[in-house]
């Protein structure tokens, strides 16, 4: 063999060798403490789940990874840091559903919810359903429009906040149906159940979890479950989309993402450690304790339902017509 051909020998098979490299986790990977930035207030079920998925990746990866509140302004101030920050693994952002509603509540953002972002996780999910008094005359969903459309303005709704997805579903239920059905916002889903029991608002948008022990006591009753299929926490409850309403097949999610530009295999490596950190039965169940449904998704599955969730979000939202004010 000549020099030539042996030094086109070695080229070549460097060549057809690189992908196959760059697939390989990278063993350097994480060089150093890992941030989870939550852009919510500590306490809460996004911030709960997140330290849990850091003390165990931790654990895992042999390295510090630490949860960092960055709240403010529904979420968009955390987001924007991450967008921001260095595309080298280490800073990722633990997030919900809200992050691909913002962009069409609030035209002005510093950033692309989809572009400027990697998806890694879908983490889990947390299903709702649409709930009522029992007093409220109605059994199905199809009897509750009768009745609001016979008498209009009497029943008022209750939504965990403005610009919630609670309040977009109300607002998309009545634009759909064609009622009138007065929205009050709560600060919260405590307050708002207070009021539901107390008799102050007969409907509401609830996650599943928070309404079980009521509709099990007969103090609220499900007309309607949010989602593609039936929640297997209220199997007899219909779908919105069984009962003849289409738009309300998106789940609430909380999720994990990297700034857009982190190398792939970084992106990788982060979203196996973290499926098989919501693989673990133990895991599992503090999240559902929690209401939330594990999933665990690849970062290629998450990047597609990221992409539908934020084209069906930006429709629904144009429909109702909320906005937050830039």
């Amino acid at each position: 063999m000549t020099r030539l051909s042996s030094t086109l020998g070695i080229a070549f098979a460097a060549f057809f060798a690189l992908p196959a490299a760059a697939q390989q986790p990278p063993a350097d990977y994480p060089s150093q403490p890992v941030t989870l930035v939550v852009p919510f207030p500590a306490g809460g079920i996004t911030d709960n789940i997140a330290r849990l998925v850091a003390q165990e990746l931790g654990t895992a990866w042999g390295k510090p990874v630490v949860v960092d509140n960055r709240v403010g302004a529904s979420g968009t101030i955390g987001a924007a840091a991450v967008a921001r920050a260095p595309k080298d693994g280490h800073t990722a952002l633990f997030t919900i559903t809200t992050h691909v509603q913002m962009p069409a509540l609030q035209r002005k953002l510093s950033y692309d919810a989809v572009k400027d972002f990697a998806a890694v996780s879908q983490i889990g999910i947390s299903t709702s359903a649409l709930v009522v008094t029992p007093d409220v005359p109605a059994k199905t969903l199809v009897e509750l429009v009768t009745l609001l459309k016979a008498e209009p303005g009497k029943y008022s709704y209750g939504s965990t906040g403005v610009a919630t997805t609670s309040h977009i579903y109300g607002e998309l239920f009545k634009k759909e149906a064609g009622v009138d059905m007065p929205h009050v916002p709560y600060k919260g889903a405590a307050p708002m159940v207070t009021d539901l029991l107390g008799g102050h608002i007969r409907v509401a948008v609830l996650d599943t979890g928070t309404a079980l022990p009521y509709l099990q006591s007969g103090k609220l009753r499900a007309l309607a479950a949010l989602g593609t299929q039936r929640s297997a926490t209220l199997p007899q409850v219909p779908t919105f989309q069984q009962a003849g309403y289409a738009g309300f097949e998106p789940y609430a999610w909380i999720a994990l993402f990297l700034p857009a530009g982190t190398p792939q295999p970084r992106v990788d490596k982060m979203s196996k450690a973290v499926a098989a950190i919501i693989a673990k039965p133990e895991v599992q169940k503090k999240m559902r304790d929690m209401n939330i449904e594990p999933v665990g998704s690849t970062a290629a599955e998450f990047s597609v339902v990221l992409r539908q969730d934020a084209d069906t979000w930006k429709r629904v939202i144009d429909k109702t017509g909320i906005r937050l004010e830039d």
